[in-house]
C-alpha cells in the first residue's frame, strides 16, 4: 500500500506542478501584452500620422499645380483613422486623429512645409491636428458652397474630384466627393 500512495502522491504532485507552470506563464504573457500592446498602438498611429500628412501633402500639391480654370483633378484618399474636415468657410484643409504618439512638443505649433501640425493632450491620448491654409491665394468650396464638410474613416479610399473654378482675386478651388 506504501508504494501505491507514493504513485497517487506523485501523480498529483504532476498535476500541481502542471497548474501552476500554466499560470505562470500565463502571467508572464498578460505582462508582456501589457507593456507591447499600447507601444505596438503608438507606432500604428505613428505610421498613420505619417500617412496622412503625406495625404495632405498630396491634397495641397494637386491643389497648387492645378493650372488654368476648368482643370480637374481626381485623387484617391485612404482615411484609416481620424478625420479629414474641407473647411470652406475658412479656407482650410484639416485632418484630426486622435493618436497615442505624440507627435510634437503638445500645445505648440510646428510647420512642416506648408502645413502648421498642433498637439494637444488629451488624457491618455493625443489630439493631432494637420492644418493647411489656403485663405491668402484660394477659395476653398466644398459642392460650390462654403461649408464645412467632414470626411471620416472608412475602409475603402474616397475618389475627390478638385476643380479648378477661376475666380478674380482669389482661385476658387471646388472640391466633390464622386
Amino acid at each position: 500500500m506504501k508504494k501505491r500512495r507514493r504513485k497517487d502522491n506523485y501523480r498529483g504532485q504532476i498535476w500541481v506542478e502542471t497548474v501552476i507552470y500554466t499560470l505562470i506563464a500565463f502571467v508572464m504573457i498578460g505582462l508582456v501584452l501589457a507593456y507591447a500592446k499600447p507601444k505596438i498602438e503608438e507606432l500604428q498611429d505613428k505610421a498613420i500620422l505619417e500617412q496622412s500628412i503625406a495625404m495632405v501633402k498630396d491634397i495641397d500639391s494637386v491643389i497648387l499645380t492645378m493650372g488654368a480654370a476648368g482643370n480637374q483633378r481626381l485623387i484617391e484618399l485612404g482615411i484609416k483613422k481620424g478625420e479629414l474636415k474641407i473647411d470652406g468657410e475658412n479656407d482650410q484643409i484639416v485632418f484630426e486623429m486622435e493618436s497615442r504618439h505624440t507627435y510634437s512638443e503638445p500645445g505648440a505649433d510646428v510647420t512642416d512645409g506648408n502645413l502648421i501640425v498642433h498637439t494637444e493632450k488629451v488624457g491618455k491620448f493625443n489630439l493631432v491636428t494637420l492644418t493647411r491654409d489656403y485663405s491668402g491665394n484660394y477659395d476653398i468650396t466644398y459642392e460650390e458652397k462654403d461649408e464645412l464638410k467632414v470626411v471620416s474613416k472608412s475602409s475603402t479610399s474616397y475618389q475627390i474630384l478638385l476643380s479648378n473654378k477661376g475666380g478674380g482675386l482669389k482661385t476658387n478651388i471646388d472640391i466633390e466627393i464622386v
